[in-house]
């Protein structure tokens, strides 16, 4: 019977076991990916993270306790120095593990276990772009809009073009009104001559 069956252990004695999640756990850490069998990365998950939480306190009492689990000074060297700065502002969850689908083999469901702050896909950027959001309403919204230099640019070009045309639209309306002054004049002089000449051939 298997009542008060804690944890897998993996078909393996607890020595096997033991330096199985070690090695496993060393390759995580100095290569930051490894892939594995989901019933493996589950167990692994737990016997890594409260490793990665002591090597936040970089002491000589930590570096031992952690290589009494490990036994690689490699691994000890890159955990206490690089990981443990990446990882210092995450409170627990410092693994992945996302499943990749079967094994040929065995039929065992496999899967890919990661350091989280290692994964620049998934890494959110803090410097978001600013983009320009385009609505319908009027108003506030539109006060809110950030108008890049291009558009005032754009904007003064145009009022300077609607400046230049509108002096020309004045000079025009100036040549139209003096035209019409001579036109005027010119009227004049001809409705005086006509009168002339009707005075003349009543007098004859």
């Amino acid at each position: 019977m298997r009542h008060g069956k804690k944890f897998n252990h993996l078909g393996r004695k607890s020595a096997h076991r033991h330096a199985l999640l070690a090695n496993m756990a060393s390759s995580l850490i100095l290569h930051k990916r490894i892939s594995t069998t989901v019933a493996k990365a589950k167990e692994l998950r737990k016997y890594i993270e409260p490793l990665l939480t002591k090597s936040k306190d970089d002491t000589t009492h930590s570096r031992r306790v952690v290589f009494s689990y490990l036994g690689q000074k490699d691994a000890i060297k890159e955990l206490f120095d690089k990981v443990s700065g990446k990882i210092a502002d995450r409170q627990g969850g410092y693994t992945r593990i996302i499943k990749t689908g079967t094994r040929l083999g065995d039929n065992a469901e496999t899967c890919i276990i990661e350091l989280v702050d290692y994964n620049e896909i998934y890494v959110k950027d803090e410097k978001k772009k600013s983009v320009r959001r385009r609505t319908r309403r009027s108003g506030a919204s539109a006060v809110n809009k950030e108008v890049p230099s291009e558009s005032v640019a754009v904007k003064e070009e145009k009022t300077q073009d609607s400046s230049v045309i509108e002096e020309k639209k004045s000079e025009a309306d100036e040549s139209e009104e003096v035209l019409n002054d001579t036109e005027i004049a010119q009227e004049g002089e001809n409705n005086g001559e006509e009168s002339t000449k009707e005075e003349e051939s009543t007098k004859e």
